[in-house]
């Protein structure tokens, strides 16, 4: 089984004593690739300089919904001189909307999206969208603002089926988290994600948060040898080969982040 975490925050604190060592369990089971997500300009530079150290580490920049309020020109330029100068970053976001919490007012969330779709259009650069009860502003914004053409993914999905074939409409990859693997939490989605086309998912498991069973009985942080068990329950779920779903939603990972394939990993 070949797998890549699509989403993950390795550049978190809780790592510091042992990244090395979390990320030879997730070679040990079959994390051939990983992509670390910025929020913000000092996570993006810390997931730039993890790259630097380790094989198969991705990168993106992008300023969180939560932190928007400190959206600013400068520090959107601050991080399109990072995506100029670093090979490593293949994103822009993580970005969008989150109205539940509401760290950051609505105005100021909804101009640092919009902000940031333009820059990542001029870039040229795939989205990590992020989506929280939003009630449907997040939609309308993507909708009415940029081409079909853009790529992106909307991460830890666990929206309606309305919602999903609206994004699915728009062109973008639904992904998939821990969320999947939990009873009753994941009850829904478990429901509606058969219906996701196989081209269009991808998985992820948004370390240290959202850690899936079983490992969730043990360990509090999760990490990304464990996408292992989302990817186990998503075949199961849709009733399909474990290793051939892998195969083709690795495949899908590198069409969205524009990889080119390593010649040492393995074909399938």
């Amino acid at each position: 089984m070949i797998l890549f975490d699509s989403h993950c925050h390795i550049d978190d604190k809780c790592y510091d004593n042992d990244r090395g060592k979390v990320m030879d369990r997730s070679r040990r089971e079959g994390v051939l690739a990983v992509m670390v997500v910025g929020v913000d300009r000092e996570t993006s530079q810390k997931a730039i300089d993890i790259a630097s150290r380790f094989d198969h580490i991705y990168t993106s920049v992008g300023i969180h919904p939560h932190d928007a309020v400190q959206c600013s020109a400068q520090v959107l330029n601050e991080l399109r001189q990072l995506v100029l100068t670093h090979d490593c970053i293949k994103a822009w976001g993580e970005t969008g909307l989150d109205f539940n919490r509401m760290f950051s007012p609505q105005e100021d969330q909804e101009a640092c999206f919009s902000a940031q779709l333009a820059m990542a259009g001029k870039l040229d650069l795939p989205l990590i969208f992020h989506e929280r009860d939003s009630k449907g502003r997040f939609y309308e914004i993507l909708k009415s603002d940029g081409p079909k053409s853009r790529k992106g993914v909307v991460h830890c999905f666990s929206g309606t089926k309305d919602e999903m074939f609206k994004y699915l409409d728009l062109g973008y990859y639904i992904g998939i988290t821990g969320i999947l693997t939990i009873l009753q939490r994941g009850e829904y989605l478990r429901s509606i994600v058969p219906l996701v086309p196989k081209d269009r998912l991808l998985i992820e498991t948004d370390a240290p948060y959202l850690t899936p069973k079983p490992q969730k009985n043990k360990h509090r942080r999760n990490e990304p040898a464990f996408v292992r068990s989302v990817m186990e329950c998503l075949a199961t779920v849709r009733k399909e080969d474990p290793d051939q779903l892998a195969a083709a939603i690795f495949k899908n990972t590198l069409d969205l982040y524009n990889i080119p394939a390593d010649p040492a990993w393995p074909e399938k």
